[in-house]
């Protein structure tokens, strides 16, 4: 991707551009300018996604569910063991994005792939299924905890949950989590908050709370042009308890 295309990705993302009455009008008003230069740039800038995917190995006739999918590009992190899967769910609310995703499942010929424009707080498939990740869309949703208990809810006993996204720490964390500072923790929301993207210091809380922890990480990476900054960020896989929960 040439650096004329990464310009065009900048000026959408600091250019006040997302209007809409509703959340998914403000997400497809945010990416429509940019969903052709999305992966290349967000390549650069999410960090984490491939360790996320790697510690979630498909089984053979698994079903997984992504939230907040968008061009369908963590897909890619899994390789060939996406034909192993019995059924891949791409749920994003962004149409511009989905034109993408159906582009890349076309091209790689991936018959197991459905893609399904809606809102992933209320997405809810026929049947239980064995994996849900969401990887960098809970900072986009307003009522990710929503999101969070759908995953839940649709996962069967034992199934995972993984995370990776940006976020900021509580002042006062749990014993073993990362505490940030006072300029990291007011700095980053402020800086992503333009783009309608919320670090939420309870995130890690609450997904400790609904799933059993596997693997929960918490760094920091680079920002695209920015050599001196990092953003913080956690890569999170989480068990849902084979004990029946209140719903």
């Amino acid at each position: 991707m040439s650096f004329a295309a990464d310009l065009q990705t900048l000026w959408h993302l600091i250019t006040p551009r997302s209007r809409g009455g509703s959340h998914s009008e403000r997400i497809e008003t945010f990416y429509r300018g940019q969903a052709g230069g999305y992966d290349d740039f967000r390549r650069r800038l999410l960090h984490g996604r491939e360790r996320l995917f790697q510690a979630l190995p498909p089984a053979a006739g698994e079903v997984w569910v992504d939230l907040g999918a968008g061009t369908g590009a963590n897909l890619e992190c899994l390789g060939p063991a996406i034909s192993q899967l019995r059924k891949v769910y791409l749920v994003d609310i962004s149409p511009s994005l989905l034109h993408v995703a159906r582009g890349r499942v076309a091209d790689r010929a991936w018959t197991n792939v459905e893609i399904i424009e809606g809102d992933a707080a209320t997405f809810r498939p026929e049947a239980p299924v064995d994996v849900v990740t969401c990887a960098y869309s809970l900072t986009m949703i307003p009522n990710w905890f929503e999101v969070v208990d759908q995953a839940q809810r649709m996962l069967r006993p034992g199934g995972l949950f993984g995370v990776v996204d940006f976020f900021v720490s509580r002042k006062y964390p749990s014993p073993g989590n990362t505490r940030h500072g006072w300029f990291t923790r007011h700095f980053w929301p402020c800086w992503f908050g333009y783009d309608d993207v919320f670090l939420n210091p309870d995130h890690l809380p609450y997904l400790h709370q609904r799933f059993e922890p596997v693997i929960c990480e918490q760094r920091a990476g680079k920002i695209p042009y920015l050599p001196l900054l990092r953003a913080p960020y956690y890569c999170f896989v989480g068990r849902k308890s084979s004990t029946p929960n209140l719903e």
